[in-house]
């Protein structure tokens, strides 16, 4: 466990944990306010992540912050945007199991530093891995489940909105359930 952001953040941008290291560019560590009381995780860096260093920022990322926006959301306020993985997975393929559990530390620590009181999880792959397994990501994005006392929301992952935009609207809809439990359950005014 680290005491602190940059001791976590020096050591995981020198990561070898797995052999996601070898075909990297960058490691993505995260974005965002590390005193959020939200926090959003996605699977893994794509190809502009990875050249930028930074989440979600591809067209996927374009299309998150004008949801966010729309709810008075931003990473630059008041979200934090991690990943399962830290370093994208050649071709933009899912992430190995091993490779997400060669991560897990770094995410359970930036996860202890913030202490949330809501994850949202950006697509099937790290609502698996964080909410569970068998998670029925079309059935229960929008859906809270609590888990050792945090709210655990799953949503569609941008990218999926974008080859099928005819779920933009549900989508949408995900995002004002969470406004309303932010407004609800958090300390600070958003």
């Amino acid at each position: 466990m680290f005491d602190n952001w940059n001791e976590l953040e020096k050591e995981c941008l020198d990561c070898h944990r797995c052999g996601l290291c070898e075909t990297r560019t960058n490691v993505v560590f995260g974005v965002g306010n590390r005193n959020a009381e939200v926090l959003f995780i996605g699977e893994g860096p794509g190809e502009q992540e990875d050249l930028q260093a930074q989440p979600f920022v591809g067209r996927a990322g374009k299309l998150l912050d004008k949801m966010l926006y729309a709810v008075d959301l931003s990473r630059e306020k008041n979200i934090y945007i991690a990943n399962i993985v830290k370093c994208r997975p050649p071709q933009n393929r899912d992430p190995k199991p091993e490779e997400q559990l060669a991560c897990t530390d770094w995410l359970r620590n930036q996860y202890k530093l913030m202490q949330p009181k809501i994850i949202v999880c950006l697509g099937r792959i790290a609502a698996g891995q964080i909410i569970k397994k068998d998670i029925k990501i079309m059935k229960e994005h929008g859906q809270f489940f609590e888990k050792g006392g945090v709210l655990m929301m799953p949503m569609l992952h941008p990218a999926a909105v974008l080859r099928n935009p005819n779920r933009k609207a549900e989508a949408f809809r995900d995002f004002q359930i969470l406004r309303d439990k932010i407004k609800e359950i958090c300390d600070h005014t958003y």
